[in-house]
């Protein structure tokens, strides 16, 4: 960089990955850059979604299977729960990698400095930074990126606001595990956290307004739902509460066809942009009817130099998305021109079996006038989930009738996130069913499901031997 030059100022709202992901690359390419965060450094995924959610999951998947694996010659015997020790060393990971991955950056980069406080626009190039003591501060940019993430939208059913219900960031902490918890909710996160209450030994009753995971291919909800009810969860599906009373003991949660009782109520009906208070208008900066930011696929806003990443966006809300576009918008800031590619993007839920989706389902592909065909493996036809002895699950491919492309595929299954990624990789290299089914795959892997299923639209797999190529 030339020394008599000033180096371009970046504000990023925000210390998420989306944030980070823009910070260090526009240090890189010589800005000088400015983090602004209200609350804990980190955001969502480190602080209280991605890292302390699946610790907790494991730790459950474990203590299931001390009485629930399937293999005689081994003791089965109910887990011992401490649940504050669990929570201890989950939230000393999670401080371990916040501080490794986030803080020391902070420490490290000259070309990086903290600023504490909330940021609201005064115009498109100043923001007006609300510090802890009281005090103001005015911050002048070239480029300002929006990266606040999103936090857990709450219904107004009456009464709930009186009552210490749960969001997902108390349930991941609490050290005591409830008698019956009781949860609104029916995709990601609802899902999740019920699972793993239930194995750790609560009585679970889940309240779905419409059906689980109802974005996804009808298959996939319909599935875990069979494997949660198995488990010992009650699932209300197409239910609502209409109202919540709290009588210092037990939460009631009236549904209208009846009242449900628990000591914990947790709700998790999703989440919403954390935009609120930002005066996005005074910099002229569109959102749409949530407040979700509108970028284009180059992060871009209404405003040419103010540009936005990360789930406060209309983007998907995953964190490698958030990640991706916050790298492309860096890019974008400091003179380049990087555009963020959604046409392939896994989505995992960290259910056990996991379920896992990437590009069309049938349906969608129908609805888009595409003449697609499908076929769905179960799994008792891998050899790997039979030598584990859990079928539980399928294996779905979509296609492109004509040119016999792969546009999709969903599937419910144990280690379903490592699958969907080979997937992915075949949906967005225009492979053939047919070049899939050609490939070599490991055996005795999960993955070699995807070849099976593959070979369903041309073959009747029952009748193949192991490994048939």
């Amino acid at each position: 960089m030339n020394p008599c030059v000033l180096p371009m100022n970046v504000a990023i709202i925000g210390t998420g990955s989306a944030a980070f992901a823009a910070a260090i690359r526009a240090a890189e390419e010589g800005a000088a850059v400015t983090v602004i965060e209200a609350g804990e450094i980190g955001g969502t995924c480190v602080n209280v979604g991605c890292v302390p959610s699946k610790i907790m999951i494991r730790a459950a998947q474990i203590a299931h299977l001390q009485s629930g694996h399937p293999f005689d010659g081994i003791d089965k015997h109910p887990a011992t729960i401490d649940r504050a020790a669990l929570v201890a060393q989950q939230q000393a990971r999670v401080r371990e990698l916040r501080h490794a991955k986030y803080e020391s950056i902070l420490e490290t980069n000259p070309r990086i400095r903290l600023l504490r406080g909330f940021a609201r626009f005064k115009d498109d190039h100043t923001l007006i930074v609300m510090q802890g003591d009281g005090t103001q501060q005015e911050l002048r940019a070239e480029r300002i990126l929006i990266a606040t993430g999103r936090s857990p939208m709450v219904p107004d059913t009456p009464g709930l606001k009186d009552t210490p219900y749960w969001i997902s960031t108390d349930a991941l902490v609490a050290e005591e595990l409830p008698q019956h918890l009781i949860v609104h909710g029916g995709s990601v996160v609802a899902l999740e956290l019920a699972q793993a209450f239930r194995r750790l030994g609560s009585a679970v009753t889940l309240i779905a307004r419409s059906g689980l995971l109802s974005k996804e291919d009808p298959a996939v909800g319909e599935g875990l739902k069979a494997v949660l009810e198995g488990e010992g969860m009650r699932i209300l599906i197409h239910a609502e509460m209409k109202k919540v009373r709290f009588d210092g003991n037990l939460f009631q949660v009236d549904i209208g066809s009846e009242t449900i009782s628990g000591d914990r109520l947790l709700v998790a009906t999703g989440r919403k942009p954390n935009t609120a208070g930002m005066e996005l208008d005074k910099a002229g900066v569109k959102t749409d009817e949530r407040g979700a930011v509108m970028v284009d696929d180059r992060m871009r806003t209404s405003v040419p130099h103010i540009y936005a990443a990360g789930d406060c966006t209309n983007a998907p809300q995953f964190v490698y998305v958030a990640a991706a576009a916050g790298t492309r918008a860096a890019i974008n800031m400091t003179g380049g021109d990087a555009a963020l590619d959604l046409s392939t993007v896994p989505a995992v839920v960290f259910t056990d079996p996991q379920a896992a989706s990437v590009g069309l389902s049938a349906a969608q592909a129908a609805r888009l006038g595409i003449d697609a065909d499908s076929r769905t493996l179960s799994l008792d036809n891998v050899p790997r989930a039979l030598a584990n002895y859990d079928t539980r699950g399928f294996i779905k491919l979509v296609v492109e009738k004509g040119s016999g492309r792969l546009i999709g595929a969903q599937l419910l299954a144990a280690e379903g996130g490592e699958i969907i990624q080979t997937a992915a990789l075949a949906i967005h290299n225009r492979m053939t069913v047919d070049e899939l089914a050609g490939q070599l795959f490991p055996y005795l892997t999960m993955v070699e499901g995807l070849k099976l299923c593959a070979q369903t639209f041309t073959r009747d797999v029952k009748q193949l031997s192991c490994c048939a190529g």
